[in-house]
């Protein structure tokens, strides 16, 4: 038996248990459009392909399934790159289906095709980010493709991948035992684990380290081992410290967690990583920001501290430090295995009584060290008293979207997170635009969640489009744009070193250059309103939050900087020797 393989490819997605694919139309893919219009597939319109694959994003983070990104070829294509290079970073499953030119033009330059370098190329331009690019030419190969592509996407360390089909292959007829019988394949595959000999070693050099510090990358949030983490630590009293990825691995009211390192953490923590004689890595590549540039005086000291790290992918391991023992492994699997040879090797545990009062200590210190802020009736409102009203609001697992700026670094610093897989951070990439769309991905996978974006009103302004697909779709979630009419990190950083904010700053002649976003979202039909005062502030959140609608608010805010204890090269580029930061702009 025969059919097209426009309706094979959606029967097949079906069968995947896919749920819904982002996308916009174009003439190469809307003979997959025509079949989804019958499937149980729901297809979620937008009107820019950034907001597609960022939208994907945030569902494929929230589901820990491989999310499905439909694209038109050329520009569409094109549009979609920042989300996919964004999602690559982040280590997160999408995969990517892309129309292309008819296969019998290849070369003859129809329309929107890319040639300028090789014949039929656009799937190129994938291939430095997405973890493998598949053109399809042919179509009997198009349903093995299909089964890699999922396959790779969700294994080993996750991310995205391209299937680039040319528009003909669509529409070509092929014999339905091919798809059929890539439905015998196993789904979920088994992940790697840890023998007991390594994972002896290594619960014993944490038992007999002095000043042991555990350090959680966004790896354990990708997989989902929050729960033999948080054994581990229990079981052990270990400090846990972690990069941006990484927030949300442990709840922030724990114990033991010490809180986000490097150039946005607190002396305390930092220094806390500096002075350990062992770290546990965990799922991380001890990347730039976190690790302060890798100055050792500041955040990671290698002549003082050895390190263990464990991943799922071995080029991780001793990327960025060197490392007594490295192990290749699953971490869901791997935490397990240490959480059973720590039970039966020290069956009464041990106890850091003095450590956690002292953590606890440093904690409440930098608490009271926010309280003027957070309680500040200053207009344009103080950020720290917008994060610390947006968390008395919300409930405990409620799911929070960032941008880049406050909204990242500050977030990361001092807004607490109590639930693993609630915070959707733009960590690799720092994609400015990401946390608004990223958001209608994450309300699509977790309807019953209350979900809300904290971004800028310069990543807002990037994607503001994501309010048709809103309105379209229904999707309650709440945008709030933390409006410093600026880039507001860049412009503190231009101001610092060059005594200017020029090409950062949204003014003209002194007067403000933004638009009114509140009524940007009415145009949408979707309810905006402007926040005039601190003290309305929390009441009406608190009211959109009720409403179970779409709405924006549009909260004015001071440009202050986050604060700083850790380090950044850029400060040296910028002033030599002079140990400058950020400064307010307002």
């Amino acid at each position: 038996m025969k059919d097209l393989v426009s309706h094979q490819l959606v029967k097949y997605l079906e069968n995947r248990g896919i749920k819904h694919i982002f996308g916009l139309c174009g003439h190469t893919n809307i003979a997959v459009l025509a079949v989804l219009e019958k499937s149980s597939i729901q297809f979620i319109n937008v009107r820019h392909e950034q907001i597609a694959s960022h939208a994907a994003d945030g569902y494929a983070r929230v589901t820990g399934k491989a999310s499905v990104v439909l694209s038109h070829l050329g520009p569409g294509l094109t549009n979609a790159v920042t989300g996919v290079a964004n999602a690559a970073l982040d280590c997160i499953p999408m995969v990517v289906i892309a129309g292309d030119i008819p296969s019998h033009y290849y070369g003859k330059h129809p329309h929107q095709e890319v040639n300028l370098h090789a014949d039929g190329a656009q799937c190129e331009i994938y291939r430095p980010f997405v973890k493998r690019v598949w053109r399809v030419e042919r179509a009997e190969l198009f349903p093995e493709i299909m089964e890699k592509a999922f396959a790779l996407a969700e294994n080993g360390q996750p991310g995205p991948v391209l299937v680039d089909v040319p528009m003909d292959i669509f529409s070509k007829e092929i014999d339905v035992t091919l798809f059929d019988r890539q439905l015998k394949n196993a789904k979920e595959l088994r992940r790697p684990s840890m023998d007991n000999a390594t994972a002896e070693e290594i619960v014993d050099r944490l038992a007999s380290a002095k000043n042991p510090v555990i350090y959680a990358g966004g790896g354990v949030i990708l997989a989902r081992a929050a729960d033999e983490l948080r054994e581990l630590v229990d079981h052990l009293d270990l400090p846990v410290a972690h990069s941006i990825m990484g927030k949300g691995a442990l709840p922030d009211d724990h114990p033991f967690i010490l809180g986000m390192t490097g150039f946005w953490g607190t002396q305390y923590i930092n220094d806390s990583c500096r002075n350990a004689d062992l770290i546990l890595g965990l799922g991380t590549r001890f990347k730039e920001a976190d690790c302060s540039s890798w100055y050792p005086e500041f955040t990671f000291d290698i002549t003082n501290t050895k390190f263990i790290q464990i991943d799922i992918e071995v080029s991780e391991i001793g990327r960025n430090y060197p490392v007594d023992i490295g192990a290749v492994a699953d971490l869901k699997q791997a935490l397990g295995v240490l959480c059973n040879v720590a039970r039966e090797k020290y069956p009464e545990g041990i106890q850091r009584e003095s450590l956690k009062n002292e953590i606890a200590g440093a904690r409440q210190k930098f608490k009271e060290s926010n309280v003027e802020m957070e309680q500040s009736d200053a207009f344009p409102m103080m950020p720290e008293r917008i994060l610390a009203e947006v968390r008395q609001v919300l409930p405990r697992d409620a799911i929070i979207t960032t941008d880049v700026g406050w909204n990242k670094n500050g977030v990361g610093q001092q807004f607490p997170i109590y639930e693993p897989g609630s915070i959707l951070i733009p960590g690799g990439y720092a994609t400015m635009g990401f946390g608004g769309p990223a958001a209608i991905g994450a309300k699509i996978a977790a309807p019953d969640k209350v979900v809300i974006a904290l971004i800028g009103d310069g990543g807002f302004g990037q994607n503001p489009a994501l309010l048709a697909t809103a309105k379209h779709e229904g999707v309650a979630v709440i945008w709030l744009i933390m409006n410093n009419d600026a880039f507001g990190t860049i412009a503190g950083l231009e101001k610092a070193h060059y005594d200017t904010t020029f090409g950062t700053v949204f003014k003209k002649d002194g007067d403000s250059s933004s638009p009114d976003y509140a009524a940007i979202a009415e145009a949408y039909g979707v309810k905006g309103i402007r926040v005039n005062s601190a003290a309305e502030f929390k009441t009406i959140l608190t009211d959109a939050i009720a409403s179970n609608e779409p709405v924006v608010l549009d909260v004015p805010m001071i440009n202050n900087p986050v604060p700083t204890s850790g380090h950044w090269n850029i400060l040296d580029i910028y002033s030599p020797g002079q140990k400058v930061g950020h400064v307010s702009t307002d």
